[in-house]
């Protein structure tokens, strides 16, 4: 169902569905940590709220353009009702107590170059399947080397879980994360409060691949249609039209992963 008022409106907590939120867990303890920070630094504007599934195992893929991008979708998801799962880089579960704190709360490794075809994350997905979870996954696989940050090209590892396991692909896309975080940036910049806006889009239709071997033409037509999706949620949001041909890094001579220089 769409939202009545199409306006950006902030989100309000009576909207939740606390099953999954109300139930104490690491969850809570994060929640403590970090809601009141990103408060701080940020209000939060929501449209297509109510493409937002309140139950049930889903993908959302949004868009990724700087570092404080997880922690801005982890406390829209918070807000909205839902405990965030991400795949997150392999290396950071070996952090101590940060990595005791990501297998705790269920975040999913994935080693670099953002693969799926491991035992390890293809397990991971299937559990939440069967705990009818959220996990995020970024579809471009690292931040945008768009100049202008726009989406890039994207990777099949949001369309492979969803296909797998016949779980909705939910697109999202938010801006402003910007200002409260550069590219590559290590402060957060809390003064003045910024605005930071997100549109969730109604689940990617897949239908027309209904049938059709999960191959490599399958999850990469798939993966198109998920990122022409987060294309045009961004696109709303920025009021503005994005390039008719997707950046794609290896037509650039730039590297898949790591930091570069824009």
């Amino acid at each position: 169902m769409p939202d009545h008022n199409p306006a950006s409106q902030p989100v309000a907590p009576a909207l939740r569905d606390r099953r999954e939120t109300a139930t104490p867990s690491i969850f809570w303890v994060l929640a403590g940590l970090v809601l009141p920070v990103m408060n701080l630094a940020a209000k939060y504007e929501v449209e297509g709220r109510d493409n937002f599934p309140r139950s049930g195992a889903f993908v959302l893929a949004p868009n990724h353009y700087t570092e404080i991008d997880p922690v801005v979708m982890g406390v829209v998801s918070w807000k909205l009702g839902r405990a965030p799962r991400f795949l997150a880089k392999g290396s950071l579960f070996t952090i101590p107590v940060l990595g005791w704190v990501l297998r705790k709360s269920g975040q999913i490794p994935v080693e670099r170059g953002g693969s799926l075809r491991g035992a390890g994350p293809v397990e991971a997905a299937q559990r939440l399947v069967e705990k009818g979870q959220e996990v995020v996954v970024y579809p471009e696989g690292s931040l945008t080397r768009d100049p202008d940050l726009w989406p890039m090209r994207g990777k099949s590892g949001a369309v492979r879980i969803a296909l797998e396991h016949g779980i909705p692909v939910i697109p999202a896309a938010h801006w402003g994360a910007q200002e409260l975080m550069g590219r590559y940036s290590k402060k957060v910049n809390f003064f003045p409060r910024k605005t930071v806006r997100i549109k969730i889009g109604p689940p990617v239709d897949f239908s027309a691949l209904r049938d059709r071997p999960l191959d490599s033409a399958t999850l990469t037509e798939a993966t198109g249609l998920v990122m022409d999706a987060i294309t045009r949620l961004l696109e709303d949001l920025r009021g503005d039209k994005a390039p008719a041909v997707r950046w794609n890094p290896a037509d650039n001579d730039q590297r898949e992963t790591g930091r570069f220089e824009a």
